[in-house]
């Protein structure tokens, strides 16, 4: 699986990563939402250039124009309800890309609250049959979520590619996600923290994406 780490080049990225970490800046709900999906636009750009293009003529009012257009089928696919956010920084910018949703959610497994297991419910999807599969959920902490919602999806079809997306992400989360994905899949990740700490929260991290986006759960 190759990783692509946006945050080892400088580029504006940065910019909205620094603001998802500040605890002052992250009381502004709207401006977290936000940052998200602008992660999600600009990964989504960077994508772009990995598919597939085949040479179009457009008609013009003055000729004709000769442009190279993606070839690919894909699918947008996150878990809700943190990954709505960088979810639609992807619709941003495939516009004509279809949508699937899961459920998946961490539950601690001891009483400690140091083991976390994966429980997925709900799923809303198309076929990914022969399609580009692309996955996107902010956080990437132990990889149990999004090694879930790849197997769920698989329900449907098989894919002809898959891309993993994720905001913020860690070596023991990508190396869960390796082993549950093809080898030729491709993971983005703005930025890559060292570690978790005992609860299995990224550190430094920046909190809880759903809860910093729509408020606390019960």
């Amino acid at each position: 699986m190759k990783v692509n780490h946006l945050a080892e080049q400088n580029s504006i990225v940065n910019q909205y990563l620094a603001e998802l970490r500040d605890k002052d800046y992250q009381q502004n709900r709207l401006l977290f939402r936000n940052n998200i999906r602008r992660i999600g636009q600009m990964m989504a750009f960077e994508l772009s250039k990995t598919l597939h293009y085949a040479a179009h003529d457009v008609e013009t009012p003055l000729g004709t124009a000769h442009v190279n257009l993606p070839q690919d089928d894909l699918v947008i696919a996150t878990v809700l309800r943190a990954g709505l956010p960088f979810h639609q920084g992807f619709l941003d910018v495939f516009d004509h890309a279809a949508s699937a949703f899961v459920s998946a959610y961490r539950m601690y497994t001891n009483r400690e609250h140091t083991e976390v297991g994966v429980h997925t419910e709900y799923m809303a999807a198309p076929s990914v049959e022969g399609k580009t599969l692309v996955i996107v959920d902010p956080m990437l902490a132990t990889g149990g979520s999004m090694a879930a919602a790849y197997e769920a999806f698989l329900k449907t079809g098989t894919p002809k590619q898959v891309h993993i997306c994720s905001v913020i992400g860690t070596d023991e989360g990508i190396e869960v996600v390796r082993q549950a994905v093809p080898e030729d899949a491709t993971l983005w990740c703005a930025v890559i923290d060292p570690g978790m700490n005992d609860h299995k929260y990224i550190v430094p991290g920046f909190g809880d994406c759903g809860d910093l986006c729509y408020g606390e759960k019960l």
